[in-house]
């Protein structure tokens, strides 16, 4: 299996702590100044028994355009998780997902990874076509998150969405024109997917008709523009503040 490569302090020291995923060399540069987060990155490597290596400018002239840190690793590539497993890994609580349907922006998956873990989502789910994949970009962006969270990736959204309802799940998608707003929905007790559309499409007509739950978030002076990764944050942010009052 071909070794992916990731990049930034954080990405690697993420993967490393995670545990998940086989590194087999990280790279320094010689020019690089060391710090804490640095001295912990090959402290980590020493304990795992893990190659690391100096190098001059050349080896990272390729990685030029990314904010490389002065370190990257190969690393193995990221393992998807079957819904069927998933659904099948029972926690005794309700549990929560998030579903991506054609996130375009690398930078907007990485960012949704990040705001996912933080706020306790317990998976993603995107779709093999029609969707950014993860790479070392999304990985950046997410400050190596993505080494935290199950990503669960299918051939069919609409079988996806069937899958979950069918296994006690409630299905919630987002839509400018919905009548309630994200607030309304009671989110501590049941398993709820939320589905975020595309940057310019927004969820499909198919994915909105299955759902159970159609909301928005309310927006002033008509000006309807909100991120998909901020407008992500609006909603689990409150599906996490109801679940930790409801304990």
């Amino acid at each position: 299996m071909e070794n992916d490569v990731i990049y930034g302090k954080n990405s690697v020291m993420e993967a490393l702590i995670s545990g998940k995923r086989e590194i087999n060399k990280i790279i320094i540069s010689k020019n690089i100044h060391t710090d804490a987060k640095m001295n912990k990155i090959k402290e980590l490597a020493q304990q795992k028994g893990i190659v690391f290596q100096f190098a001059g400018r050349d080896k990272f002239e390729q990685y030029a355009q990314f904010n490389h840190q002065g370190i990257i690793a190969q690393i193995s590539p990221i393992e998807y998780l079957e819904l069927e497993d998933f659904i099948n890994q029972k926690s005794g609580k309700y549990r929560s997902l998030v579903i991506l349907d054609g996130v375009e922006d690398v930078h907007n998956l990485g960012a949704i990874v990040r705001t996912c873990v933080c706020a306790g989502i317990d998976g993603i789910i995107i779709p093999s076509r029609r969707n950014v994949q993860v790479n070392s970009v999304v990985e950046k962006t997410s400050a190596g998150a993505i080494n935290h969270i199950p990503i669960i990736k299918v051939n069919s959204l609409i079988n996806a969405v069937q899958t979950l309802k069918d296994n006690d799940w409630w299905v919630i998608a987002t839509d400018a024109s919905a009548r309630d707003n994200y607030y309304d929905v009671k989110y501590n007790d049941m398993n709820f997917a939320i589905i975020m559309g595309a940057e310019h499409a927004g969820v499909s007509k198919s994915l909105l008709k299955a759902s159970d739950f159609i909301v928005k978030i309310p927006m002033q002076n008509d000006f309807n523009s909100l991120n998909v990764s901020n407008a992500l944050s609006a909603i689990v942010f409150e599906a996490l503040r109801q679940r930790l009052i409801d304990k």
